[in-house]
């Protein structure tokens, strides 16, 4: 396998995660199995240009050669910044005629009821831009009309009038005989090789039009965005030996490759916030914890994942800007509630917390870069919980004086309340915000929050993370080690993934056995070629299977594994709907095994393996772990708490809460009735007591 020579030759392997603010580095050293993290500032004008200048940095602070890198595993927000800032390329939409509407239409879905003026689902390509194809399938993939097309001339022209430079096409019914995309593109590229086809039985071959169409045209608008940032990429990549091979991470949690990303961008939608579920994931498995709820709580936001019996819980539809996005992606939350967010006080006396924030410029009254109104971190300063001349391990200085006359004039005057009372407030109102968000993660899954571990990570999370479990019954909060690189971490050890599916409404009963093992193996077929194309030897191959499916009647479905199946027989079968009416219960309190269940979609994940080195224990530093107090104000006075330095802590170590535990890039806040231990994998276990 390439992976495998590139890792014997050239031994390291960087993960990089390119945020708004910082982008973040871990390098992992196959030889000695020595992991480092490293940050610098993200360039937004082009993300390349930081990612090489913290690859050039790392490998002078850490003392390793550019030459050396054999696998560089990259989260982009290149694609999601693209869709929310609208930096996209002009498209068309090309339609079987008389459906050129479907982008508009969506669902009649009105988020707010009563609402006199609605405001509409946005559309991405405009309605003179979307043009109808003399053709039409039936739903069973026979041909109505056949393409016609003499009408080929006519579009094309339009085409080059609209100025197009990307063209979705969503044919009726192409899931199910993609024959007509397929004759069209090669007609289109027969005129114009030079413009990017993007087609819906390649993007997205569901059933589903007004999704299918939304998915496919945001692939196409991205298409010359993405590749245009990958060429800069490649370029800069020769740049002092640095030949590394480069993967790029997708929404899914898994890698892919440059030629992958080029073709389907779509799938890079949720390419950086996969990577702290990813973590989750490796984290759960290293420390034997099969249930974690990761929380990751930055400037701006606060992301919530799931881990149920060692698994990140994956979805088959996400929507990015209320833009549907039909691919798998894994199932997050977000809200807004960071370190960032403001606190402000309403009319009638609420206090209220986010989502408006103060974001890296001016940021919160401490940095001292102009903000005015008070924020999260300024009420964690404000109650002595962060060390003014220790942040970001004393590379910023805070401002404490300017925080707590915010503080006073923003929130406690208006509430009558001191700026102890005021701060105390602004975090009460925070934890009710975070712990409804992990809340309604776990309750609408059917799962009790007192089975699962709490997973802290992001620069703002540890100061929250004992408070918002205790108040969700959680008795376990996982601290990891390097929480505000853990992204880059978690993409640190992902593998090659490639998602396949075919929609076709079979019900889920011995008689339909031929045609469902008949699709299994077409899938698992294209999905062998596709992981031998990425050059994925097959020993390093896992093909798992999946099915949507409902009871016969329902508009939605369920996401069912299936495992390795390789031909699917009558027990295999029967073990998939009983599977379906345990998942069923868990999520809606009941299930019907005398009611008839329907397979709406097949699935197959084709995984290549890559190569996962084991990380070294870090050695702890060699000074007291006891750093001394410093004055917090906590359950309602000011004490003289101990404050811990969490790179010195040994094995025996024990942190008894009420304290604080700093390390350079984040602070955490053991409260009154846990402890703290060191564990496994660097991370600090923290309990109740």
């Amino acid at each position: 396998m390439a992976v495998t020579a590139s890792q014997d030759s050239r031994p390291l392997r960087i993960a990089v995660d390119i945020g708004g603010t910082f982008t973040d580095l871990q390098i992992l050293d196959a030889r000695s199995g020595a992991v480092w993290a490293w940050k610098t500032p993200t360039t937004p004008e082009d993300p390349s240009i930081g990612l090489m200048a913290g690859v050039r940095e790392a490998a002078e602070r850490f003392g390793f050669a550019l030459a050396e890198v054999g696998l560089l595993l990259h989260g982009t927000t290149i694609a999601t910044n693209a869709v929310l800032e609208r930096r996209l390329a002009r498209g068309a939409l090309l339609t079987t005629a008389g459906f050129e509407d479907v982008l508009e239409i969506t669902r009649h879905v009105r988020r707010e009821l009563y609402v006199l003026a609605p405001d509409p689902f946005p559309v991405l390509v405009p309605r003179d831009c979307r043009l109808g194809v003399p053709e039409r399938m039936r739903a069973d993939g026979s041909v109505e009309t056949p393409l016609d097309e003499a009408a080929i001339p006519g579009l094309l022209a339009r085409l080059e009038a609209l100025g197009a430079e990307a063209v979705a096409v969503c044919l009726l019914h192409s899931y199910v005989n993609p024959a007509h995309e397929q004759r069209l593109r090669a007609l289109i590229r027969a005129a114009r090789p030079d413009l990017p086809v993007s087609l819906s039985s390649e993007i997205s071959p569901e059933i589903r039009e007004y999704e299918r169409a939304s998915t496919t045209v945001l692939n196409a608008l991205l298409a010359p965005v993405v590749k245009a940032y990958l060429d800069r990429l490649e370029q800069r990549l020769g740049e002092g030996g640095f030949q590394p091979l480069v993967f790029l991470v997708q929404s899914n949690g898994g890698v892919c490759s440059l030629a992958t990303a080029a073709e389907q961008p779509a799938r890079l939608l949720l390419s950086g916030p996969s990577g702290g579920a990813l973590a989750a994931g490796r984290i759960a498995e290293l420390l034997s914890r099969p249930n974690l709820v990761a929380v990751d709580m930055g400037g701006t936001s606060f992301d919530v994942s799931v881990v149920q019996a060692g698994r990140v819980s994956v979805v088959t539809q996400g929507e990015i800007d209320r833009l549907p996005v039909r691919l798998p992606m894994v199932e997050m939350r977000t809200i807004g509630a960071g370190g960032g967010s403001i606190a402000s006080v309403e009319g009638g006396g609420r206090l209220v917390v986010g989502p408006r924030s103060a974001g890296a410029r001016p940021g919160p009254v401490a940095y001292g870069r102009g903000g005015t109104e008070p924020t999260v971190t300024d009420a964690n300063l404000a109650l002595g919980r962060l060390d003014p001349e220790y942040f970001l391990g004393g590379a910023m200085k805070l401002d404490m004086a300017a925080t707590r006359a915010a503080i006073a004039e923003r929130v406690g005057t208006p509430l009558g309340l001191s700026v102890e009372q005021a701060a105390q407030g602004i975090l009460t109102v925070t934890n009710a915000n975070l712990g409804a968000a992990v809340r309604l993660s776990l309750f609408e899954k059917g799962f009790d929050p007192r089975d699962f571990a709490l997973l802290s990570f992001g620069g703002a999370g540890g100061l929250h993370a004992t408070e918002v479990a205790a108040e969700m019954g959680i008795t376990e909060v996982i601290f990891p080690r390097e929480p505000g690189t853990l992204s880059a971490y978690g993409i640190l050890y992902s593998d090659l993934v490639q998602d396949l599916a075919r929609s076709r409404l079979l019900r889920a009963e011995p008689g339909n056995l031929p045609a469902i093992a008949a699709l299994a193996a077409e899938l698992r077929e294209e999905a062998e070629a596709r992981l031998a194309r990425d050059g994925v030897a097959p020993a390093r191959r896992v093909l798992e299977l999946a099915a949507d499916m409902r009871y016969h009647g329902q508009a939605f479905e369920l996401l069912v594994p299936w495992g390795e199946v390789a031909v699917p027989d009558a027990a295999a079968l029967e073990m998939l709907r009983a599977r379906f009416h345990e998942m069923h219960q868990q999520r809606f309190s009941y299930s019907d095994r005398n009611e008839a269940v329907e397979i709406v979609t097949l699935r197959v994940t084709a995984i290549g393996r890559l190569p996962k080195p084991d990380a070294a224990e870090a050695a702890p530093a060699a000074r007291p772990a006891r750093k001394g107090t410093r004055r917090v104000f906590e359950a309602g006075a000011w004490r003289d708490l101990p404050v811990w330095d969490r790179d010195a802590l040994r094995p025996g170590d024990v942190v008894i809460g009420p304290a604080i535990v700093e390390e350079p890039f984040a602070t955490h806040a053991i409260t009154a009735g846990w402890s703290a231990v060191p564990g496994p994998a660097g991370a600090l276990i923290a309990r109740r007591v």
